[in-house]
């Protein structure tokens, strides 16, 4: 008896490109290859030192030595560094993620968590329920840790709010040139989708493949990298419902489905 075909995954014949690399890319790849896609993993940033290390350096001792009430992460990345720096966090200093990817790293680097936005993983949605999780109570010694070119909403906002904020640069971000072949690809029209992850990486998408063709997908992550993409004149013709890995892969699959 023959037996039913399987059904075919929503991205056969898709090819889609990871502008990450690293554990992060290999696992995108991963859940793309799941779903029936061909991914590019061809990394357009990458994370420098900061340019002041002695103020990183000195942020991170007064924050071992409990000078802190609250330290605010707004990245993994910045978790890389405190895991490289060996930072340590003392009981009395609690510790509030921007989204449940840079908890899930706080969390793998030992660090714990107190705080994470419920439904906007972003600055502004932690800043929407830090009353609620401090209970009102001003002023607080907070560190915030950031990289060099994020926009300063989550300081500016715990400022007006009356708390005592130390703002340091935690990391650079940099560019990286894609080899010709992804260049050439893209526009040729061979990449049916580029995930867009951050305002950096749409910056250079759009610096070394812009125009994107008409014809292939641009999913950004979250609102906020929407608006930085077009900011910088990228084209963006999806956004993910959450700011993660896999609600980005949803929201292509979505177009696929809908497109079939």
């Amino acid at each position: 008896m023959t037996q039913p075909s399987a059904a075919p995954k929503p991205l056969a014949g898709w090819r889609v490109l990871v502008p990450r690399g690293g554990p992060w890319g290999d696992s995108v790849a991963a859940d793309l290859r799941s779903k029936g896609a061909s991914p590019l993993v061809a990394a357009m940033i990458n994370f420098a030192p900061t340019a002041d290390a002695p103020a990183l350096e000195r942020a991170l001792e007064r924050l071992a030595a409990g000078e802190f009430d609250w330290m605010t992460v707004t990245s993994a990345t910045t978790v890389d560094v405190l895991s490289a720096q060996r930072a340590v966090v003392p009981s009395t200093t609690r510790i509030a993620a921007v989204g449940e990817t840079t908890a899930a790293a706080l969390a793998a680097a030992g660090y714990k968590v107190d705080l994470v936005p419920s439904e906007d993983n972003s600055a502004r949605g932690l800043l929407e329920e830090w009353e609620a999780a401090t209970q009102g109570v001003v002023p607080l010694r907070i560190l915030t840790l950031r990289s060099e070119i994020a926009k300063p909403l989550l300081t500016e906002g715990l400022k007006r709010i009356g708390h005592d904020v130390e703002s340091v640069v935690a990391y650079r971000t940099v560019g990286v040139s894609v080899p010709e072949n992804v260049v050439t690809d893209v526009h040729d029209g061979l990449v049916q989708a580029i995930l867009v992850t951050s305002g950096s990486v749409a910056e250079q998408v759009q610096l070394q493949l812009g125009p994107v063709p008409e014809s292939t997908l641009v999913a950004a992550i979250g609102p906020q990298t929407a608006r930085d993409a077009r900011s910088f004149g990228l084209r963006v013709d999806v956004i993910a419902e959450e700011r993660t890995a896999a609600s980005l892969i949803d929201a292509v699959v979505a177009v696929a489905v809908a497109r079939a």
